[in-house]
């Protein structure tokens, strides 16, 4: 089965959006002594510390989706993963006009580059942090996957 990447066109995301949680792939990356945070340009979570992350292709195995998200939007090409588990995210807007509300289920992985390979952020993202612990202005699903996840212990 083909995998299906193309953009979806508005009306039909702002239906699917609007009718049914959107899967998700999120990135818990280790990098130089602890693991990246992103600040989001899009939302849900625009302008605020989060994990890089997208949605997850028709098609596209759980396990491919976090190389492939690793690679588009933080530039990191070679990466180990491990699935960490699944969490749930409740937001109160959206990308979409017209679209009050998103339910996000995220299937969250620990992502290991290479040694010495360098980031470099898509559009999607202004900045990225190094943290060891939440920090005070992240987003709150930031702090739940420290938890979770027993990220930083």
């Amino acid at each position: 089965m083909d995998i299906h990447d193309e953009r979806i066109p508005t009306a039909t995301f702002a239906t699917c959006l609007d009718n049914m949680p959107q899967p998700c792939v999120d990135l818990v990356v280790e990098y130089e002594g602890g693991v990246v945070l992103t600040r989001r340009q899009n939302e849900p979570a625009k302008g605020e510390w989060f994990w890089p992350g997208s949605r997850l292709f028709k098609s596209e195995r759980l396990d491919d989706a976090a190389p492939r998200i690793a690679e588009a939007e933080l530039g990191l090409t070679s990466v180990e993963t491990e699935r960490l588990g699944v969490s749930e995210h409740f937001w109160d807007t959206s990308s979409v006009d017209g679209v009050d509300s998103r339910h996000t289920l995220p299937i969250v992985y620990r992502v290991v580059p290479d040694d010495g390979e360098e980031m470099t952020l898509d559009d999607q993202h202004d900045a990225y942090q190094v943290v060891t612990e939440p920090p005070a202005d992240a987003n709150r699903y930031v702090s739940e996957y420290f938890d979770r996840f027993d990220i930083g212990q």
